[in-house]
């Protein structure tokens, strides 16, 4: 058996880099047993529902990969985009195609993060998603924090579900 080297990741996203290795793991235990019609219930009928949250942060994770130089991308993401809403009648990627494209970022933004240059993180943010220091950097850590807050999102509509919670 081949083993996989680790490179360190920049001390600038060293906490981001853990939040999105414990949100990809965490995701994964929200959505585990859920029916097909439990992934797109809605607790007021129009909140966004699991599908939407999961298919979210993936696209989320596909932003955040092209600002450190890596393109990847599924054609259905573009209705989880930034204000894309879950009331209207998109056509959504099924649950399995949703989590195969989860795991596929994983890997993904794992490697890039492990990758990316101290001079690529401390590139000025020009736009897009809220950087604390103004840089690249500060929009990594933003976006492990978005994340979180999504996650935390399909943890409570598992329990609304009426699933056992996966933190205990």
């Amino acid at each position: 058996m081949e083993e996989t080297i680790q490179m360190p990741v920049p001390d600038a996203i060293a906490t981001a880099a853990v939040s999105f290795k414990y949100n990809a793991d965490f995701l994964k235990k929200n959505v585990d047993g859920l029916t097909d019609e439990e992934w797109t219930r809605c607790p007021d009928g129009c909140a966004n529902h699991i599908l939407w949250i999961v298919g979210h942060v993936t696209w989320a994770r596909s932003a955040l990969l092209k600002r450190l130089g890596e393109e990847w991308s599924k054609p259905w993401m573009v209705v989880f985009g930034r204000g894309a809403k879950s009331d209207g009648p998109p056509v959504y990627p099924t649950p399995g195609e949703t989590m195969a494209a989860w795991d596929e970022s994983c890997v993904l933004l794992s490697a890039a993060m492990e990758s990316v240059s101290e001079e690529a993180l401390a590139a000025v943010s020009k736009n897009g998603p809220p950087s604390d220091d103004g840089k690249v950097s500060g929009v990594v850590n933003f976006l492990a924090y978005h994340e979180t807050y999504h996650i935390g999102q399909a943890s409570y509509l598992r329990g609304w579900l009426g699933h056992a919670g996966v933190m205990g």
